[in-house]
Order: structure tokens, then C-alpha cells, then sequence
């Protein structure tokens, strides 16, 4: 009954969006302008559509009888060492290829923030400060979605909380169809929200599916990869559509995007690690027989994991012996990031174009082909070398080459090869930063709490870009603002080497209780 309400809610949400969708061709003569149209009265009815079917679906996600009396019981001691020991079948390989179109599809959405800016703030003729509000808007839902999605999926599952997210694709695409400013920036928080979500969830699912030997490397060329493909498929969609389908093309996209994962999902089972700890062990059995693991696999004894019954004893969990000091090291170290990238690099276009020598976008096109090879060798030590060691040297490389800027009198009037060297050594060491936090957060934490974990991980990034900005105005010369984004990455590189646990090829944790 549940499954055939979320696909009825689903169909309901589609047949909203695609009751927008006459009112924006009808514009087509006018490149598509709608600020100040009337809305009529078939997008409203799109709209309560669209409600009514979130609600249907989020109705048929939630925990039916049988789970609640499963989650009632607890779980008895269960064999996560067969899920460790595993061989990597097809079946594994299947799901890392999905999750990644998901990470890319969501990536997508705040990498289409720098495109859509410009010509929404040339519709509604409001300034470029203005229209800043749209990225913050956005920032805010990621923040909000990262922490509130991660504890869903420990409290509802990976896969639930993946199909919600889908859901919220398709409906807040009609962004792309709000003739007013500020119901854009609604359907932007939402957006966001969604966004923010998929990621710890995404990487929970990863670390609890994929055999340890493999799983750290993985995970890491699959974060780095997700994203490089996420800006290109995003700059590449703007080069092609925008031009023909004005800036609004841009948010409708999160409609087929989010359609493609829904029929995806066949593909994306439950994590048994999560099935096995909430009591659901035929299902588990079920997805373990898919993955070729019988619980026979391994002779390790059995584990009894906690449970956390409630969202206040997860949140007070994090932040409590043992887990106060790891929650305290990726939230320092999501922080160092976010300043890095939305503080920093972000900004790099607006300090280099100060100078009138450079070429901002020549100089950060040719460093970002340095992206791919990296993730590949951030994997690569991730794996070989330890999690805890190659956090800490990305970190450290990062914060070097910050304090390199004023040391050297690098800035934006002068050294054209020594700023292009520094830029590809920034890039790479942000980019490794951003890579290597995602399935570390994922693996410091036992099932219960481990999306609510790598959500505040997420979070963390999101929070340093909002505070990202509020830097420039106190450092508004590139050498200044390099040494004062260096003190925070600096910081988390620091407290990663002092207080981090090494991960790498080792079993998931599940016993601690604190």
C-alpha cells in the first residue's frame, strides 16, 4: 500500500510541475520573461498538487507497523564483519555508478548558482548585491538540509531519505517558473535543502555497502569525481540552454534530474548495515545476498550496536565523549574548508581582475584540469597511505600555500607563472580537502549516528560559506585575505593531526556507547 502511495505522490508532484510548464513556453517570444506575470489559476493548481504529493510521499516513507515493531525489539548482535570482509562484486559496482549520477545531479544545483545570478537579476531588475541573496537563500537550505537529512536517514534509512530528496528535485523545479523574486528564493531554500541532503546520505550508503579494503578510496574518487562532473554538466547546460532558454532552464533541469534517480532507485538498495541495526534482518539478508555475503562469511563475533531512540539523544550523542572530539575535528575541518573555497577561491575572479593582467578565468580554467588527476591520487593515498595522514598533509598543503601569497608579494598586478603555480597547488589541495572529509565522516561514527555525523561534516562546509564573504570585507587586497583564510585550515590541520583516528581499510565502528 505504501509503495504504490509514494509512486501515486510522485506522479501528483510531476503532474504539478508539468502544469507550470504552458505559462513559461507562452513567454518564449519574449526569451522568456515572467517577472511580474500574474500567476494564473493553473499553477496554483500545479502547487497544491505538488504539496499533496510531497506529502503522500513522505507519508509512504515513513516506517510502516512491521518496521516500528522491529525498531521496538532492537537489534540482537549481528555479523558486520561479513559486510567488511566481502569480495567487490557487480552488484557493488552497480551502486557506486548510480550514487554517482546522484552526487552529480546534486552538485549540479549550488554549481548552477554563479549562472543563474546574472539574468535573474536582469529580469527582476535588482542589483548584483541583490541578488546575492539567492546564493545565500540557497547556502542556508544546504545547511539546513545537510544536518536535518542526515538525521532522517539514520532514523528512516539511506534509501527513503535519497527518494525524498529526488522528490524535492522534481518539485522545487519550478523555481525556474516563478514569475516573483521572492517565491524563487522559497523554492531556492528548498532546493538547497534537498541538496544539502543527499550528500551524507549518499556517503553513508556507500560506507556501509562497500567492503572496507575498497571503501575509503572509493569513496574518495567517487566525492572528487561527483563534483568536477556536477560544474561541468552544469557550465556545459548553461553554455547550451541559457542562451536559447534564458536562466530559468536551469532550475527547470532538477525535474528530469530528479525523475532519472527515481527510476535509478531500483538499482539502490537499503544499507544492510542500517537494516541490521534497526531489527530488519530478513530485508538485510535480502541485500547481503544481492552483494554475495552470507553471514558465514566471517568468524568474527558478532556486535550488539547502540541505539539512540530519540533525534535529541543523536545530536546530544555527537557531541559527547567518545564522539565529542571526532565531531569536533571534521566540523573544524568542513569550517577551514568552506572559508577556503567560498572565502577564497570564490572571490579569486574579483582580486585577479582587480589587477588588469590576468586573465581570472584563463588562469582558474587551466588550474581546474588539475582536479581529476588529483582526486585519483587523493584516493590513491587515502587507501595506502591512511585517511589521517592524507587529511592532514591536503590541509596543510592548502594553508602553505595561502601563507605563500603575502610572504612572496604574490597578488593580482604581477607574477602571472608564480600566481599559476600557486593557483594549481590551491586548487588541488581544496579540492583534496573537500574529497577526503566526506567518506572520513562517514567512518568515524557507528550506523545510528553516521549520516547525522557526516551531515553536520556537510554543514560545517556550508557554514564556512557563508562566513566566507563576510571576510572580504575586512581583507579586501589578495595577500591580506590569503594569510587570514590560512589561520582556519591551518587550525583544522592542526587538531586533525592531534586528535584524528585513522580509518583507512578498517572496520566501520559500531560499539562504542560513550
Amino acid at each position: 500500500m505504501k509503495r504504490h502511495g509514494f509512486w501515486i505522490g510522485a506522479l501528483l508532484v510531476t503532474a504539478g510541475v508539468l502544469m507550470h510548464v504552458p505559462d513559461y513556453v507562452m513567454m518564449r517570444h519574449d526569451h522568456y520573461m515572467m517577472a511580474g506575470m500574474p500567476m494564473g489559476r493553473t499553477m496554483s493548481l500545479g502547487m497544491t498538487l505538488i504539496v499533496l504529493g510531497l506529502a503522500l510521499c513522505t507519508w509512504a516513507l515513513l516506517p510502516g507497523r512491521e518496521e516500528r515493531a522491529a525498531r521496538a525489539r532492537g537489534a540482537s548482535a549481528v555479523p558486520y564483519a561479513a559486510l567488511d570482509e566481502a569480495p567487490l562484486t557487480r552488484a557493488h559496482w552497480l551502486l557506486v555508478a548510480v550514487l554517482t549520477v546522484g552526487l552529480v545531479v546534486d552538485t549540479m544545483k549550488p554549481a548552477s548558482l554563479g549562472f543563474v545570478v546574472p539574468g535573474m537579476a536582469k529580469e527582476y531588475g535588482i542589483s548584483t548585491r541583490e541578488a546575492a541573496s539567492l546564493p545565500f537563500v540557497a547556502i542556508t537550505g544546504t545547511v539546513t538540509g545537510s544536518v536535518l537529512w542526515g538525521f532522517l536517514a539514520d532514523v528512516f534509512g539511506r534509501r527513503s531519505t535519497i527518494l525524498l530528496s529526488s522528490i524535492i528535485y522534481i518539485a522545487t523545479s519550478i523555481c525556474g517558473f516563478m514569475p516573483d523574486l521572492g517565491w524563487n528564493l522559497v523554492m531556492c531554500f528548498f532546493m538547497g535543502a534537498s541538496a544539502g541532503g543527499m550528500l551524507p546520505t549518499v556517503y553513508s550508503l556507500m560506507a556501509e555497502s562497500i567492503p572496507a579494503r575498497r571503501r575509503g578510496g572509493l569513496i574518495v574518487l567517487q566525492s572528487g569525481l561527483g563534483a568536477a562532473l556536477g560544474y561541468l554538466v552544469a557550465s556545459g547546460a548553461s553554455a547550451l540552454l541559457v542562451p536559447h532558454f534564458s536562466w530559468r532552464i536551469l532550475w527547470v533541469l532538477g525535474a528530469p534530474t530528479g525523475a532519472l534517480l527515481l527510476l535509478l532507485s531500483r538499482w539502490i538498495p537499503e544499507s544492510p548495515r542500517f537494516l541490521l541495526s534497526v531489527g530488519r534482518e530478513q530485508e538485510a539478508s535480502r541485500v547481503m545476498a544481492r552483494y554475495g555475503i552470507t553471514t558465514r562469511a566471517s568468524a568474527a563475533a558478532p556486535v550488539t550496536p547502540p541505539a539512540w531512540s530519540s533525534f535529541r539523544s543523536r545530536i546530544r550523542a555527537l557531541v559527547v565523549p567518545p564522539f565529542r572530539r571526532r565531531t569536533a575535528t571534521i566540523t573544524l575541518y568542513g569550517l577551514g574548508w568552506g572559508i577556503v573555497n567560498w572565502g577564497f577561491i570564490t572571490f579569486l575572479p574579483t582580486f585577479l581582475g582587480a589587477g588588469g593582467k590576468h586573465s581570472a578565468g584563463g588562469l582558474l580554467f587551466f588550474s581546474s584540469l588539475f582536479a581529476v588527476p588529483n582526486t585519483a591520487l587523493a584516493a590513491y593515498l587515502y587507501g595506502r597511505w591512511g585517511s589521517r595522514r592524507t587529511m592532514f598533509c591536503y590541509a596543510a598543503i592548502t594553508g602553505g600555500v595561502l601563507v605563500l601569497f603575502p610572504v612572496l608579494g604574490v597578488d593580482a598586478s604581477r607574477g602571472r607563472a608564480l600566481l599559476l603555480v600557486l593557483l594549481i597547488t590551491l586548487l588541488a589541495g581544496a579540492g583534496g580537502m573537500i574529497a577526503l572529509l566526506s567518506p572520513y565522516s562517514t567512518e568515524v561514527y557507528p550506523t545510528a549516528l553516521r549520516a547525522g555525523g557526516s551531515g553536520l561534516a556537510a554543514a560545517a562546509g556550508k557554514i564556512g560559506g557563508m562566513l566566507g564573504p563576510l571576510l572580504l570585507t575586512s581583507a579586501p587586497e589578495l595577500p591580506t585575505m590569503a594569510l587570514l583564510v590560512a589561520v582556519p585550515v591551518g587550525a583544522a590541520a592542526l587538531v586533525l593531526w592531534l586528535t584524528g583516528m585513522e580509518t583507512a581499510g578498517r572496520p566501520l565502528v559500531e560499539a562504542e556507547t560513550g
